[in-house]
């Protein structure tokens, strides 16, 4: 659901996909996150992670940061390992990342509960600028930014996946916090240059509460802006 001009439909939910070039039991998972995107209905990111690069092929994709994001969705869910391919829905619940019936069902579920995309997040392309617009909710929030590849296409020469041509979607480039959200009506703004540098073609846009400093809590609302294509 890319928001290059104008503001786009508000998601269902935001999967958050923590994946590996070197994981045999990913591409199923790489496959069902293209479909998430494809149909366009929730904010689809993946997260590629270095802790399987030891089987014989370092992940083109993959850093320490997204590693760590996915250690601290461990902590906030109260586990003490991580698994790929693993999606995190909602920043609440988390599935086989392979599982997109599984996906699509906690999806519903969470918004049945009232714990789904409750904040209205919007992103707009004007000129040089990003302008992000951020609806009246409830209690204080990190707004983070996502920055991701619209595809990438790898040679996997070693590993599990020897010998494989992969095509990745909105893999993670980097994540940062661009503000703080108190409840009422916002607007921030980001350069339109970050999507035509090293950060990526695509950003995403995050409302997201803390457990603490470093552990990341339910998302509230989401978007997803993407650069022009020429």
């Amino acid at each position: 659901m890319p928001a290059g001009a104008g503001e786009a439909a508000r998601p269902a939910g935001v999967v958050e996909l923590f994946t590996s070039q070197g994981c045999a039991s990913c591409p199923p998972a790489d496959a069902a996150l293209k479909t998430l995107i494809d149909e366009g209905s929730v904010v689809a990111l993946a997260y590629h992670v270095d802790y399987w690069n030891y089987l014989g092929w370092k992940d083109t994709l993959a850093s320490k940061e997204n590693t760590s994001r996915q250690y601290a969705y461990a902590k906030m869910f109260g586990k003490n390992g991580v698994y790929t391919p693993q999606a995190v829905l909602n920043g609440r619940d988390h599935v086989n990342g392979a599982d997109l019936a599984g996906i699509r069902k906690k999806i519903a579920g969470l918004t049945a509960l009232g714990k789904g995309m409750q904040v209205p997040v919007s992103a707009e392309i004007r000129d040089d600028e990003i302008t992000i617009s951020i609806g009246a909710g409830s209690g204080k929030a990190n707004v983070v930014a996502v920055y991701f590849d619209r595809r990438q296409t790898v040679d996997v020469e070693r590993g599990e996946n020897s010998g494989s041509r992969m095509s990745y979607w909105h893999a993670v480039r980097a994540v940062e916090t661009i503000g703080m959200w108190d409840g009422k009506p916002a607007t921030y703004v980001l350069p339109a240059s970050v999507l035509a540098g090293e950060k990526g073609e695509g950003c995403a846009i995050l409302l997201q509460k803390m457990k603490n400093a470093e552990t990341p809590g339910p998302i509230l609302g989401a978007t997803t802006v993407m650069a022009s294509r020429r």
